[in-house]
């Protein structure tokens, strides 16, 4: 494990991992039969209601009303029956279309969302892999260039830690290599 940093995962990260996306099933009552039953039937009914068919059925009754309205000549009448008789009945299986086509699309979101999510965080752990692999080959490079500037060091002046050049005292291993006359930096000579 490389020293040069430490990853330390977001607690979010576990707790993701155990939970999929939720669903329309976890969100029903679990907690008594009467409960189940209830949210069973709404769905039921909500599945019956919210198609076209049932807009057409509820648009062919509430028409079936209209001429006695007309006939009636009465204008409250005519506004109550176009309020109360036909955009109820007729709007109210429309809107329940409508929203479970949105529904249906906010739900392919929310996965792809969650998708896209589970795919980043891979993406970033895998990043985190090859920085980590990357600081090991720096600290073994790191290693070799110190072993070889030793090596050469003792070669030049037949003492470990004397600068071959003048006879100071070298780089302290791992510490900072100073420009100056004598190191082999251009223009020192």
């Amino acid at each position: 494990m490389s020293k040069l940093f430490q990853h330390q995962p977001h607690p979010h990260i576990e707790v993701r991992k155990a939970h999929a996306p939720v669903t329309v099933a976890e969100q029903l009552p679990s907690q008594s039969a009467m409960a189940r039953f209830n949210s069973w039937l709404a769905l039921k009914i909500t599945a019956g209601v919210g198609t076209m068919w049932c807009a057409y059925i509820f648009a062919i009754i509430a028409l079936i009303s209209l001429p006695s309205a007309l006939a009636s000549g009465n204008v409250i009448t005519i506004i109550s029956w176009i309020a109360q008789t036909f955009l109820q009945l007729v709007l109210l299986s429309i809107i329940i279309v409508g929203q479970n086509i949105l529904s249906a699309a906010s739900d392919i979101r929310a996965e792809a969302t969650y998708k896209d999510a589970d795919a980043i965080l891979h993406e970033s752990e895998e990043i985190q892999a090859h920085l980590e692999a990357q600081d090991l080959a720096i600290e073994k490079i790191l290693q070799q260039l110190l072993t070889l500037q030793t090596a050469m060091n003792i070669e030049a002046t037949g003492r470990p830690g004397q600068d071959a050049t003048d006879g100071r005292p070298g780089p302290v291993e791992g510490g900072p290599v100073e420009d100056g006359p004598g190191n082999g930096a251009p223009g020192t000579e």
